[in-house]
């Protein structure tokens, strides 16, 4: 009988007598014990070969992580609550993947730290098997002690009734003979409570795994014991998780100052079922949850299918009343669900069960906040659920609710670098009128007001080098346009709606202009439009959206830019408007008319690393250029320790993105490091230097993928790279590739590594370039690179990723039996530098 078959049988004998059934595992185990041994004699290769495939297989457990520590490493999906207030101690809870062995807790900022307790994850068809296993044996122990076998009989009757298999039935007088067995085996058993205890845990684990998540990615649970210290600065944070495999991504956490009542955490795994099954034994409707709560707090929740939440609270007539939730500020993006987050909507009820707000986005924010003055004391409801009515364990939010300070706008939106602007601000249970930021250098910093001692919400404040001036009124046509001496800035506002703000400049032929609106990036709800003219009224330029990769939160590029060269001597006009035709007090930009000011941004991909000694591992580097900047960007560590380079470690002209290669040292550190990318490049004549922002590339709603950026880059070194040597490149470089040509390069390994074992291939190479041979050179491998001349054209430069696999040898028999000669992952070469040139 087959494995399978007798795996079949047993559900069915379990089904009809549980005491039966451990009979039939036995000859399953018996079988399969068999069948092992039988492909172990099939497989045995001659002793020739064995000592060169220990030699590999040395190696590649030595290597094979450095290439796998960015796949099966521990993935967050979520941690509930997202949060927790200074001093207090709580659970929380991490919804992943691949979280087994996880040990340690990692909080940016400090004073935050946490234990985990437990781990709740599917059982595998393994663990599954073995639990069956042992539950079968413990009933046979257990009928033997208590004598009971008249269930046992009543299975044969059963099982030669429905002719089960031929096989089971020729198995009766084995079976006979087996149930005497365990009858002198368990001669002298006992059966104890403890026994009982134990054999009930093991059913309830078996009735209780989980075959098939609903949602694999967030199929694990770990279980956290989270304390926050009393001087735990206030604020966002991020959380990230360690096992032996490495370290997780960054999911957002936050520090906070209220109280904080908390919903019981979703502790099961979901089951993937039919559509057919959900309608048939799922309810039709869902009770909401409510919890009484007490003002000012924050409430921590999870939104499951179908559900509605809601919270009560006593209100007071006069308070001014805030309701914030944070649902997608928590979590960015999904990228299976659609518009790709959790689209929370808030609703607030009086006394009698009546509407009194609603909000399902604030403006073009996701998130919603109600505003709402109490008009008489009485007990009222918060409802918060998903706009559709979805839900899962990832879609966490947390409701910040009573009289707290809220910005809903300031003007101006920034002002020159290293001087002091006064802000004026606009919003609810605000302390002043306007606020002056502290002096700072070039680029965004978010900043906020205290009201009896609570902090606000954030607004980004941009500070530059250019200098800034104030719109003017009126100004909303040729005739009365404010005159603009160039290079200048100027904080404006839409007014109202349909307004039109005009300003006028001086230019010459040939000239080059950019006219710059930066607002939905500074938290405006401005949807600029913008308008070159010339004197005539002739329109020379226009644009309504354009994309900013930077602003990665950002789904609708609602800014405006212009970049033109002017025809003529004479006077030009820039105009700005709302293309929703939309306009207010809130409705703030600040427009720049200059010559183009050259520059660029960096963000590094991934933002947690995982390496093993020695190895290198692949990442890319995004260049956000700015007003034409096309120069190369150098690439370094700064302040970073001793052992780790980067390889290939240029963006060159031009280009966007490039890969570059991290190589750590080569011993294990402690912890993980915090390392610090910058990129430096001559810009008009001056040096500039950014630092690389590191961001987490992620996937909305199935197809659009975003530069999320994260708070700091970590990287996690484990073992020591036990090949005694790291691969690297023996060719010149940049390797020079000759377009429709091909090239050599030689990749030399430790002395330890056979090399005709390796497979060698280019990681994600340019459109067609490619590996046309590899081929044992030395104590190294050379390979072959080729271009396509119809697609590469001379002078493109770059940097290629290699991968290099271990193949193990196996005998032919084995080979054909696995469906082909199996490969392991081994690393990375070192970024390879490259040009094509002309042949």
């Amino acid at each position: 009988m087959s494995l399978s078959r007798w795996y079949a049988t047993h559900a069915q004998a379990r089904d009809a007598n549980p005491c039966a059934a451990g009979l039939l595992t036995r000859r399953a185990k018996s079988a399969a014990a068999s069948l092992e041994v039988q492909r172990a004699r099939r497989v045995r290769r001659p002793a020739a070969q064995s000592g060169s495939a220990l030699l590999v297989f040395a190696v590649l457990l030595a290597a094979a992580p450095a290439a796998l520590a960015q796949q099966n490493v521990p993935h967050v999906g979520y941690v509930f609550p997202a949060g927790g207030k200074q001093g207090t101690t709580f659970e929380a809870v991490i919804g992943g993947q691949f979280l087994e062995g996880v040990g340690t807790v990692y909080f940016s900022g400090g004073g935050v730290q946490a234990t985990v307790s437990e781990l709740i994850r599917p059982i595998s068809q393994r663990e599954l098997n073995d639990l069956r296993i042992k539950v079968d044996d413990l009933m046979a122990r257990k009928a033997v002690v208590r004598n009971d076998f008249k269930a046992l009989e009543a299975f044969r009757s059963f099982k030669n009734a429905k002719s089960i298999s031929k096989d089971a039935k020729d198995g009766k007088a084995d079976e006979d003979k087996e149930l005497e067995a365990l009858k002198k085996k368990y001669a002298n058993a006992t059966w104890t409570a403890e026994d009982e205890k134990t054999l009930m845990e093991a059913r309830m684990k078996i009735g209780k795994a989980v075959r098939r998540p609903a949602n694999p990615a967030i199929s694990e649970i770990a279980v956290l014991k989270v304390t926050v210290a009393p001087d735990a600065e206030v604020g966002p944070r991020e959380v990230r998780i360690a096992s032996p495999t490495g370290l997780s991504n960054p999911v957002a956490f936050n520090v906070g100052q209220l109280t904080e009542f908390t919903s019981a955490a979703v502790k099961t795994i979901t089951e993937q079922k039919s559509s057919i099954s959900k309608a048939a034994f799922e309810p039709k409707s869902r009770k909401a949850e409510e919890m009484t709560v007490t003002l000012p707090a924050v409430i921590n929740g999870q939104v499951m299918p179908g559900a509605v939440d809601r919270y009560r609270f006593q209100g007071h007539k006069g308070q001014h009343l805030v309701v914030m939730a944070s649902a997608r500020q928590l979590i960015p993006y999904l990228a299976d669900a659609v518009p790709g987050w959790f689209q929370a909507t808030l609703a607030l009820y009086d006394a009698k069960g009546k509407e009194v707000a609603y909000d399902d986005d604030f403006r073009f924010n996701p998130d919603p906040v109600l505003y709402y003055e109490i008009p008489a004391d009485g007990e009222y409801t918060v409802e918060i659920k998903d706009a559709i009515f979805r839900g899962r364990e990832d879609f966490v939010y947390r409701i910040t609710l009573g009289e707290l300070p809220f910005v809903t706008g300031i003007f101006p939106l920034g002002g020159v670098a290293g001087a002091k602007t006064a802000v004026q601000l606009k919003g609810w249970n605000l302390p002043v009128s306007q606020m002056i930021p502290p002096a700072q250098g070039p680029g965004i910093t978010p900043i906020s007001v205290r009201a009896v001692g609570l902090v606000s919400n954030q607004m980004p404040f941009e500070a530059d080098t250019v200098s800034d001036c104030l719109e003017k009124e009126p100004n909303n046509t040729p005739q009365n346009a404010q005159a603009a001496a160039l290079p200048i800035i100027v904080n404006g506002r839409i007014d109202k709606p349909d307004d039109v703000d005009v300003f006028r400049f001086e230019g010459r032929a040939g000239d080059e202009i950019v006219a710059d609106v930066c607002a939905r990036r500074l938290n405006s709800p401005l949807d600029s439009v913008l308008r070159l003219t010339d004197a005539a009224g002739k329109e020379l330029a226009f644009n309504d959206d354009h994309e900013d990769r930077g602003a990665g939160l950002t789904t609708h590029h609602a800014d405006s830019y212009i970049r033109t060269k002017l025809p003529a001597n004479g006077v030009y006009y820039v105009c700005v408007s709302d293309a929703q035709h939309k306009g207010g007090p809130d409705y703030a930009y600040r427009l720049r008319i200059s010559p183009p000011q050259p520059d660029f941004e960096l963000r590094i991909v991934p933002s947690t690393v995982n390496i093993r000694g020695g190895s290198s591992v692949p990442l890319t580097v995004y260049a956000l250029r700015k007003d034409g900047f096309s120069g190369d960007i150098a690439l370094t560590l700064k302040d970073a320790p001793a052992g780790f380079a980067l390889g290939g470690a240029k963006v060159p002209s031009g280009q966007d993105q490039v890969k570059i290669t991290l190589t750590a040292p080569p011993t294990a550190t402690k912890e993980p490091v915090s390392l610090t990318v910058e990129g430096r490049a001559t810009v008009q004549e001056k040096e500039v230097i950014h630092r690389a922002v590191p961001a987490e590339d992620m996937m909305q709603a199935f197809a659009y993928r975003h530069l999320v950026p994260a708070q700091e880059m970590r990287v996690a070194v484990s073992g020591r790279n036990a090949s005694k040597g790291a691969i690297r490149v023996l060719s010149e470089m940049p390797v020079k590739i000759p377009s429709g040509g091909t090239v050599q390069v030689r990749i030399g390994v430790p002395g330890s590594v056979p090399a005709g074992k390796l497979q060698i291939e280019l990681s994600d190479p340019p459109d067609g370039i490619s590996v046309k041979s590899t081929s044992p050179s030395g104590m190294g491998t050379e390979m072959v690179l080729q271009s396509d001349a119809a697609k590469i054209k001379p002078g493109l430069k770059g940097n290629l990723i290699v991968s290099v696999f271990v193949v193990p040898s196996v005998s032919p028999e084995k080979a054909k039996a696995q469906g082909g000669a199996r490969r392991f992952p081994a690393g990375s070469v070192p970024a390879i530098p490259f040009e094509v040139v002309t042949p």
